[in-house]
C-alpha cells in the first residue's frame, strides 16, 4: 500500500505546473514550424511515447474496460479532438505574440469549470463561487466595453479545456491510458495531414539530419512528463491543493510574455486580469473554507 507523502506531492505538483508554465520556451524554440505541423508531431510522438510508458507503468485492465464500454472510445475520440484544438490554439498564441491572452484563458478555466458544473451537471454554486464567477464575467465584459471585442482567444482556450475535462468525466479512464487512446485515435489524422502537405518541413529529408528533428521528437516527452508528475502528485495531495497550484502555469506564461518576449500589458488588459485574479482569489478562499469545514 502506498503511503501518502505531502512533501513529495508538493514537489511533483510544482514540477508539473512549472513544466506546463515553461512550455512557451519550447514552442518559441521551434517557432519557424507552423502550429499545425507542431501539433501533428505532438500527437505522433505522444502516442508512441505514451504506448511505451504503458508497457512499463502498468494500469491493470484499462484496455479490457475500454473494450467492454465502446461508448468510452467515442467519448475519448471527442475529448481527443478538443485537446488537439486546445494545443493548436495555444501553440498559435505563443508563436504569434498572444501569450498574455493564452495565460488569461487558463486563469478563466477553473471559474468556467464551476459554471459548467452548474449549467450541465446540476451542481449548486455557493455564494462565494457565484461572486468568483461574477467577477470573471465582469472582467470579460469590461474588455468588451473598453476594447470593443471579446477576448476570443482566451475564451476559446478556457472553453476547449473546460469542455475537455467535462467530457473526460464521461469516460473514467486514468490520465495516461486516456491520453494514449486519445492520441492514437488522432494519429491517422496527424499522419494524413502530413501526407497531404508535402511542403511540410518535417517531410524534407534534410530536416532529419538537423537539430530541429530532435526538437520535434521532444514534443512527446515534453507532453508526457508533466502529466506523469501530476498523476503522481494527485496520489499524495488533496485535489483542492492541486487546484491552488494550477495558477503557477498561467502566471509563468504571463511573466515570460512581459519580461522575455516584450508583450505589452495595456491598461484595459490589466483591469481584465485584475478582475479575473480577484475572482480566483474568492474561488480559492471558498475552496479553502470548504476543505476546512470538511476536515
Amino acid at each position: 500500500m502506498n503511503t501518502v507523502n505531502p512533501r513529495r506531492g508538493y514537489l511533483l505538483g510544482l514540477s508539473a505546473y512549472v513544466v506546463w508554465g515553461l512550455f512557451p520556451l519550447y514552442f518559441k524554440a521551434i517557432a519557424e514550424v507552423p502550429a499545425r505541423e507542431i501539433i501533428a508531431h505532438r500527437i505522433i510522438w505522444s502516442a508512441l511515447g505514451g504506448a511505451l510508458l504503458l508497457l512499463v507503468w502498468k494500469h491493470p485492465n484499462w484496455w479490457r474496460e475500454l473494450l467492454a464500454n465502446p461508448r468510452r472510445l467515442a467519448v475519448l475520440s471527442l475529448s481527443g479532438l478538443l485537446i488537439a484544438a486546445n494545443w493548436l490554439l495555444y501553440v498559435w498564441a505563443v508563436n504569434n505574440g498572444r501569450m498574455l491572452e493564452a495565460s488569461l484563458g487558463y486563469y478563466i478555466n477553473p471559474l468556467l469549470n464551476v459554471l459548467l458544473g452548474m449549467l450541465l451537471l446540476g451542481e449548486r454554486l455557493r455564494r462565494l463561487q457565484w461572486l468568483a464567477v461574477g467577477l470573471a464575467a465582469l472582467g470579460v465584459l469590461q474588455q468588451l466595453w473598453q476594447v470593443g471585442s471579446l477576448p476570443w482567444l482566451s475564451l476559446a482556450l478556457a472553453g476547449s479545456f473546460a469542455f475537455y475535462g467535462l467530457i473526460r468525466k464521461q469516460a473514467p479512464v486514468a490520465a495516461l491510458p486516456g491520453l494514449v487512446v486519445e492520441t492514437w485515435l488522432l494519429l491517422p489524422v496527424a499522419l494524413i495531414w502530413l501526407l497531404l502537405n508535402p511542403q511540410a518541413g518535417s517531410l524534407q529529408p534534410a530536416l532529419w539530419s538537423s537539430s530541429q528533428a530532435l526538437w520535434l521528437m521532444a514534443a512527446g516527452p515534453i507532453t508526457l512528463l508533466p502529466l506523469l508528475c501530476f498523476n503522481a502528485a494527485a496520489r499524495h495531495l488533496p485535489y483542492t491543493t492541486l487546484g491552488f497550484l494550477q495558477y503557477i502555469a498561467p502566471t509563468l506564461v504571463a511573466l515570460q510574455a512581459v519580461l522575455l518576449f516584450g508583450e505589452h500589458f495595456e491598461p484595459s488588459k490589466l483591469l481584465t486580469f485584475a478582475l479575473i485574479w480577484a475572482g480566483l482569489l474568492v474561488y480559492s478562499l471558498d475552496a479553502w473554507l470548504t476543505l476546512r469545514r470538511q476536515r
